[in-house]
């Protein structure tokens, strides 16, 4: 298929390098600090599981023109989700209108917000489970595991999407996928405001009953929503919190069961918060804030940390200082 990855940051990279390892024309969109690297050096995606692949800028489209979208037979939004707005803009002005859009972005309003703003045509969520992070210019690491959802409709598009390095499976269900992933990526924020990788924080079990804590608050917001959730994991999203508030040597065993993490991985947020970058901050605690609001629940570690994030502490936090 001709693919345009409308959005080319860490999560358009990596997949785009797959993709075309996969045998789909691809095209990344994205700005000129991101795409000069690539032209410069090539693109290299690696992963906690060994994968290391390089591909040359000839076997790419790179493009910082959104005109290049009239060229996709399948558009794959992956802006960060506060830019989706203009992405739909440009994507209304130039994709053909029987392309379908796939938005492989964080939260749960980004793909409502490209039906609200292309409408007729054919808008699917995804969930993409694994986050990437920029390990050298033009360099995308792929540091946790598990395998990209989109929304079911015409077409196996899942099947044509997958492959080894990159398995895509589809979902009837994709907003509960999609709630599931959101409570999980609550934690985002807490990485961030630790300074910790991943490991480190999982290790802490200080750090996991204040990651259990806020997942139980965001879970009880949903409820009273009368949303459903599906677990990104093959427990129960209910029983996660009780995972997490285990002794760390039983968590650890049963953890190394569901997710891979690489030793040195640390959230997006982690990253934009270090550069000084917008978070996706109102899209992740911000959504279970207002849906707290509506139900009358309340939300206090959601709503600290957001405001945390927000005035962007210079040192890290404890959890102690955090629920404050």
């Amino acid at each position: 298929m001709k693919l345009v990855l409308a959005g080319a940051g860490s999560i358009g990279c990596f997949c785009g390098a797959l993709l075309a390892r996969s045998g789909h024309s691809v095209t990344l969109l994205g700005r000129a600090h991101v795409l000069d690297p690539i032209r410069e050096r090539r693109l290299t995606v690696t992963d906690f599981d060994g994968l290391d692949y390089t591909v040359p800028p000839e076997s790419l489209v790179l493009s910082e023109d959104p005109a290049c979208l009239g060229r996709a037979e399948l558009v794959i939004v992956t802006v960060k989700s506060g830019a989706t707005s203009d992405m739909a803009e440009q994507i209304g002005a130039f994709a053909p209108r029987d392309a379908p859009v796939l938005s492989w972005q964080n939260g749960i309003e980004a793909a409502e917000t490209l039906r609200n703003a292309l409408p007729g045509r054919d808008i699917r969520a995804g969930m993409v489970p694994f986050n990437v992070v920029p390990t050298a210019p033009a360099t995308y690491h792929r540091a946790t595991s598990g395998d990209i959802v989109i929304q079911s409709g015409t077409g196996d598009l899942a099947a044509q999407l997958s492959s080894a390095d990159l398995p895509v499976t589809s979902s009837d269900q994709i907003e509960a996928v999609q709630w599931g992933k959101l409570v999980i990526n609550l934690n985002n924020a807490l990485n961030a405001l630790s300074g910790l990788t991943l490991v480190d924080q999982l290790m802490n079990r200080d750090w996991r009953n204040l990651m259990a804590d806020q997942m139980s608050e965001a879970l009880t917001v949903l409820k009273a929503a009368g949303h459903p959730v599906a677990s990104t994991t093959p427990l129960p999203a209910w029983m996660t919190p009780h995972i997490l508030r285990l002794p760390t040597p039983l968590f650890t065993r049963i953890a190394a069961r569901m997710l891979t993490i690489d030793p040195h991985a640390r959230t997006s947020m982690a990253y934009d918060l270090m550069a000084e970058r917008q978070t996706e901050i109102d899209s992740l605690q911000g959504h279970i804030i207002r849906m707290g609001h509506e139900t009358g629940v309340p939300t206090p570690i959601c709503t600290q940390v957001s405001d945390l994030i927000k005035h962007a502490p210079d040192h890290p936090l404890s959890p102690e200082q955090i629920r404050l």
